[in-house]
């Protein structure tokens, strides 16, 4: 039997959940393209920017794993890593993120498991996003695979932010100088400002416009 190196996965079951899990980021992503599709044909607007995906590697699935104290096994990684699969969705404004939201929720065959608003309620150091963790059913040829997907939804200026505050923390091991840390937290609460400043310009602008979207 074939293993994969540095992980406790047997290589057969690892493609074939790898399969799956990009099964469930391909039904996700349509979905959200097609809504983004529908918006711009409807009201002339497309609230979402970009879309990126990614699978988490086996190795990072192991040490995820083992963290926690599970053993890295198939049956583990479906139980209790929620985010072997993870899309980040990204906006122009804070109100597209609670439109997508409400749009994938209204979606018959997506379930959602939780939701955290870090954009209500922040995280400690400043993190700002909207994530959702879903499940959707992935039909292979002989049977049916409820699969769970993160979903996080956030503005261009939170993606960037979250993007610098992670490359720092890797750059550090998460031992970040608390000099640094402040600088950062001062740059969420720029973020924050930015984008309700920007927010407020959009509005305006369509309110001056009466274009309704």
């Amino acid at each position: 039997m074939e293993y994969i190196e540095n992980t406790g996965f047997e290589m057969r079951g690892w493609r074939e959940t790898s399969l799956i899990y990009s099964s469930a980021l391909k039904e996700i992503g349509t979905k959200l393209e097609i809504l983004n599709d529908e918006f711009q044909h409807v009201h002339m607007y497309n609230p979402i920017e970009h879309i990126k995906s990614r699978i988490k590697t086996a190795e990072s699935i192991t040490k995820k794993l083992k963290k926690y104290g599970y053993e890295p096994t198939i049956e583990n990684i479906i139980k209790y890593v929620n985010d072997i699969a993870g899309i980040r969705v990204i906006c122009s404004f804070t109100t597209d993120i609670y439109r997508i939201a409400r749009m994938l929720e209204r979606q018959s065959d997506i379930h959602v498991i939780s939701v955290k608003d870090y954009i209500k309620n922040p995280k400690p150091n400043g993190y700002k996003s909207y994530h959702m963790l879903v499940s959707i059913p992935i039909f292979l040829s002989e049977r049916r695979v409820d699969t769970k997907v993160e979903i996080q939804i956030r503005t261009v200026a939170m993606d960037f932010w979250a993007s610098l505050e992670h490359k720092i923390n890797y750059k550090f091991e998460t031992n970040v100088p608390s000099r640094i840390k402040e600088e950062l937290y001062e740059c969420a609460r720029m973020v924050s400002e930015l984008d309700a400043k920007m927010l407020s310009l959009n509005e305006e602008v369509h309110s001056l416009s009466q274009e309704p979207y």
